[in-house]
């Protein structure tokens, strides 16, 4: 009798571990996604039996529709040019999430900054060199406080404000099409949409992913992709804000193309670039630009004081030679070189 319970329990074993190699040969395969969407390239990692490219487009071009200051058609085209129009999710969530992150910052991040990046050549429209004269005369028509919502429609306190999601719309399009995988099952997958990013799960060899933080030298063309480091990462968005690409220079100076919402000129600061890890992209990308605004003294007390968001900063110190600052969050994920 205990022979024959012996012989049934091995059987049982055999067949679970059958059953268990068989599902794990019958996993869905890993996928990838590549294209070009609002000027820039994204590609999706995911494990997942269908082809869902067709509806990540499909999703990325409604997103464009609603925040994309290039598209007449959007909906933030026509709320900047004074068109009575109730604003769809897309528009309202960037935009009250854009509101909050102003007040939690004193203004440092602000989506009516869009006059002012025009007149300095870095937003939707290209400006001549501003003077004072104007630049003084812009920041009147600049500034968090002056729009609201009410109802989905955006009120204004002048019709001259003019507002650009720039800074949070593409690390929202992330989250966007993380939620869309999520909808489909997906455990596994990274979205990277022109290097603002969303992790979930693990990588097809079963780690946690590995994404690079590129080392801020002065290329606009972006065809140096050096790393400054590597994080190993799961469950997670982060973008990275830096102005040692987008610049432009005039009479021998540079001008980044980060502008101050208080002063109305580019920022002078000493972080080369800001990598922000937050719980969704939106967050991370919002205030990635918010702390390169901020600078790097008032950047690091910030995060003291938030310890859920956690940031890599990339500066230059007194004698110019490239220095690092990382909260302790980011110095666990840091992948040993």
């Amino acid at each position: 009798m205990k022979s024959k319970k012996s012989f049934l329990w091995l059987a049982f074993l055999l067949l679970a571990t059958i059953w268990i190699l068989a599902k794990r040969n019958n996993q869905p395969p890993y996928q990838q996604a590549n294209g070009l969407i609002f000027g820039t390239v994204y590609t999706i990692t995911y494990q997942h039996n269908s082809d869902l490219k067709p509806e990540i487009e499909e999703e990325l071009k409604r997103f464009d529709f609603s925040l994309s200051p290039f598209n007449d058609s959007s909906v933030i085209s026509r709320v900047n040019r004074n068109e009575v129009i109730v604003t769809d999710s897309f528009f309202q969530r960037c935009f009250n999430r854009s509101m909050e992150v102003s007040r939690e910052t004193d203004g440092a991040f602000d989506i009516t900054i869009a006059p002012l990046a025009n007149a300095w050549g870095f937003g939707f429209k290209k400006g001549a060199f501003p003077d004072s004269k104007m630049v003084d005369s812009l920041l009147q028509i600049t500034g968090y406080e002056k729009v609201r919502m009410v109802d989905g429609q955006v009120i204004k306190q002048d019709p001259r404000i003019m507002l650009s999601c720039s800074a949070i719309a593409k690390g929202y399009s992330v989250d966007v099409i993380a939620h869309l995988l999520e909808r489909k099952g997906v455990q596994n997958f990274m979205v990277n949409i022109g290097g603002e990013v969303v992790v979930k799960g693990k990588n097809p060899e079963k780690q946690l992913w590995h994404i690079g933080v590129n080392k801020p030298v002065d290329d606009s063309l972006a065809l140096k992709q050096d790393l400054q480091a590597i994080l190993t990462l799961s469950d997670v968005g982060m973008a990275t804000s830096g102005n040692y690409r987008n610049y432009y220079y005039k009479d021998g100076k540079k001008y980044a193309h980060t502008i101050d919402p208080k002063t109305g000129y580019p920022v002078q600061h000493s972080i080369l670039s800001a990598t922000v890890i937050a719980e969704d992209c939106m967050t991370a990308d919002a205030f990635a630009t918010a702390f390169m605004v901020m600078g790097l003294e008032k950047a690091e007390a910030y995060c003291k004081a938030h310890p859920a968001i956690d940031v890599f900063f990339i500066y230059s110190d007194e004698k110019g030679e490239l220095k690092t600052f990382a909260t302790e969050g980011v110095q666990k994920r840091m992948l040993n070189q």
